[in-house]
């Protein structure tokens, strides 16, 4: 069932704190504006006269609330509320902007603010990043919070790993009840004061991210929570050049982080009504970098995010006037440099091919490639990463890593811990061998029905997490009863295992020492089966007593353990044919197509090129070049208009790839009209199909250059771009 209720479409968007500029007027459907401030009205207003749908964001666990910090709101100094680290430190974003605690009373605050951004007219709300860090549950308004959670006194976290976890736990509850208590009171608000829906969504970072970066927050609980009508996936070169271990070499692999990424927000949404924006970022939160690292690393994203067809709705840019007016490093070194001409055109021709996406549907992923693979990954793995002392050693670090910090800053013990290799030594293996794995979100496994009707093969670990309700291998049994195969990997080595949860409570069947026990019960295994495959009605389960983390990342050897234990799950299935590892990971949208070639892949040769051969348009380049041969190496990304895509009976122009926004056209006997818009100082890039060659071109009037491809019938066009809109004119005749 659709939750939608817009008065335009709102394919794309972006977020802005600063009021309406023309140098960033990215001409989408709509902006969010940022903060509540005593300006807000004002560049709500100034964003709504540019013709734009006026969202607000505001962040959930920081912002500028210092006037209720410092008791300026109800006479109470709140900077017990401050997230706190063990060594007695605030948690902080910037200075005097702690990330808070979101107790009941910091709830009501935050929904004064919303109130006036409703007053003031705003449509939709993004309640942004909802986060609470794994070092953090050692503040005054915590430790209330536990008494009243658990019943007992607070524990520090450090202390044992059941204190962890439930620390955890407890942090994830407390932002569900925030969210709830502000979505579902400020749309009553709304309709009550003036007879409208105000729509509430959720910007956060991917469970992968979080879980990596060791930071708490509710995920796939929001996806049940009845006042969430959605959310926007941030994820952008910051999280996913997050370092991680493959066949023991650790570095950076951003497509496919990115990639894990948004598969794992695709599987948050899907089947729930609620929407998704993907997030886009042409550069990152650090400005170490150069232009070029920028572009390499974004259109990597780009492309891990267009080959997950569930989602059609994307966040362009966030900030976008650091991209267009910010100044980053020299390739030299020698000083800064504001954004190349070339990347900001290439920028805007992505962004607005990113708003046609939704009119196609995708095509079958590619047919060498195997489906139907699933990677299990629940809320629990995030109630896993806060560090624990063990007696007689050393207390491990309590710092926490937001994505701008230097491997050279970090220890080792802290390196390994970001590394995260358990949930990428089950995935990388697949990925890397061109075999297009979703990560799926367990928890959503017992909350909507038929969640694993696309999956033929799970994998399988509570080495990393844990299922938090025992339904949940109810429905894991039934898929494997009806043909699915399980494969299970762990040694009983998690020291989580031994938390106080519901498999370790005395029942009528007695306690469970580990809820792998409970899941291999369910399927009729007895608790502890012996390592192999065990048949079970029409499917299977495939058992390795392993640790995913040493055994599956750190050698090639774990590698091959996981690809040839997919092969089997296949073979089971009477399916062995199906499994093909591939050179590329690509998908045809429409008339898109999306590629990335692999690079470290030991199923294929993983050092030559890939040639494609056809007639295409590339929109990875500024100057929208056609090409019939297109060349990839290893690591290389690529968005091609393909023109076989075009209809032997067109018979009007039209326009295929474009740096703007394109408005009202106009078709007649012998000419085509339309008006361009794009943000001021951009030159804007054009290529269209006309069904004769033309002989004149004219913008405001007067008559410009244009070249002519015969081969394609196509026309390319070059020309400053207008926020306020350059009228065109194509006449062949």
């Amino acid at each position: 069932m659709s939750r939608k209720k817009k008065t335009a479409p709102e394919w794309t968007g972006f977020q802005e704190a600063k009021p309406y500029g023309p140098t960033y007027d990215l001409r989408t459907d709509f902006v969010m504006v940022y903060g509540i401030t005593d300006d807000m009205p004002e560049r709500i207003e100034g964003w709504k006269k540019a013709g734009y749908t006026v969202h607000l964001m505001t962040g959930v666990s920081w912002g500028e609330y210092q006037d209720y910090l410092y008791g300026r709101y109800d006479g109470r100094n709140h900077w017990d509320e401050a997230q706190m680290d063990r060594n007695g430190g605030h948690l902080l974003h910037n200075e005097d902007v702690p990330y808070m605690v979101p107790t009941l009373s910091f709830a009501g605050y935050l929904s004064s603010h919303i109130k006036r951004a409703i007053d003031a007219g705003i449509e939709a709300i993004h309640m942004e990043e909802p986060e609470f860090w794994a070092v953090s549950g050692y503040s005054d308004a915590f430790k209330r919070e536990w008494l009243n959670y658990y019943g007992e006194e607070w524990c520090p976290p450090h202390a044992t790993h059941d204190a962890q976890y439930r620390a955890s736990k407890l942090k994830a509850a407390m932002y569900y009840r925030a969210m709830d208590r502000i979505c579902s009171e400020m749309k009553e608000y709304s309709l009550t004061t003036y007879g409208r829906t105000v729509r509430f969504y959720i910007p956060t970072h991917s469970l992968i991210n979080y879980t990596q970066w060791r930071i708490i927050s509710p995920e796939a609980l929001f996806a049940t929570m009845p006042a969430c009508d959605g959310f926007i996936a941030q994820i952008w070169t910051g999280t996913s050049r997050t370092p991680n271990v493959y066949q023991g070499v650790r570095r950076e692999r951003t497509f496919e982080t990115a990639y894990l990424e948004y598969g794992m927000m695709q599987e948050l949404t899907r089947g729930t009504g609620r929407e998704m924006w993907f997030l886009h970022d042409p550069i990152e939160d650090n400005p170490a970098h150069t232009w070029a690292d920028y572009e390499q690393n974004y259109l990597a994203t780009v492309t891990a995010s267009l080959l997950h067809p569930g989602v059609s709705q994307y966040e362009v840019c966030p900030w976008p006037h650091r991209v267009f007016e910010g100044r980053y490093p020299k390739e030299d070194g020698d000083g800064k440099e504001k954004i190349p001409s070339r990347y900001a055109t290439q920028l805007l021709t992505i962004m607005h091919m990113l708003g046609e996406m939704h009119q196609y549907d995708a095509a079958q992923q590619d047919l060498s490639s195997t489906s139907g693979i699933g990677l299990c990954l629940a809320n629990s793995a995030m109630y896993q990463r806060g560090t624990v002392d063990i007696p007689g050693e050393e207390p491990e670090f309590s710092s926490r890593y937001d994505g701008t910090e230097s491997d050279e800053a970090m220890g080792s013990e802290e390196r390994k811990l970001l590394d995260w290799s358990p949930f990428y030594g089950m995935a990388l293996p697949l990925l890397k061998n061109g075999i297009p794995l979703r990560p799926l979100q367990y928890d959503n496994i017992l909350n909507f029905p038929g969640y694993l009707d696309d999956y033929r093969v799970l994998l399988l670990s509570y080495e990393f997490m844990k299922p938090e309700h025992p339904g949940i291998h109810q429905v894991i049994g039934q898929w494997v009863r009806e043909g699915g195969v399980l494969i299970y990997i762990g040694d009983g080595g998690d020291p989580y295992h031994q938390v106080r949860e519901w498999w370790n409570r005395e029942s009528k069947r007695g306690a469970y020492n580990r809820p792998e026990e409970h899941l291999f019960e369910s399927l009729g295994l007895g608790r502890n089966p012996e390592e192999g495959v065990h048949s079970v009605e029409a499917g299977a389960i495939i058992l390795h007593r392993k640790d995913p983390a040493s055994s599956l990342a750190e050698t090639s050897e774990g590698a091959q353990l996981v690809i040839d234990s997919v092969r089997q799950a296949l073979m089971i299935r009477d399916e062995a044919d199906d499994f093909k590892g591939n050179r590329i990971l690509e998908i045809q949208r429409g008339p898109y197509r999306i590629v990335h070639v692999l690079d470290e892949a030991p199923l294929v040769n993983s050092d030559s090129s890939v040639v494609l051969e056809g007639s295409f348009i590339q929109l990875f380049d500024a100057s929208l070049p056609v090409r019939k041969r297109v060349e990839l190496k290893p690591n290389d990304n690529a968005l091609l208009y393909d023109l076989s895509f075009l209809s032997e009976n067109s018979i009007q122009p039209r326009i295929l790839a474009t740096s703007s926004r394109i408005r009202n056209e106009e078709h007649s006997e012998r000419s085509y009209a339309w008006i361009s818009e794009s943000p001021e100082g951009i030159t804007v890039s054009t290529r269209l199909w006309v069904p004769h060659p033309p002989l004149h071109v004219y913008v405001d009037q007067a008559a410009i250059n244009f070249e002519y491809d015969e081969d394609t019938s196509t026309v390319f066009l070059n020309y400053p771009g207008s926020p306020q809109g350059n009228c065109f004119k194509l006449a062949w005749e």
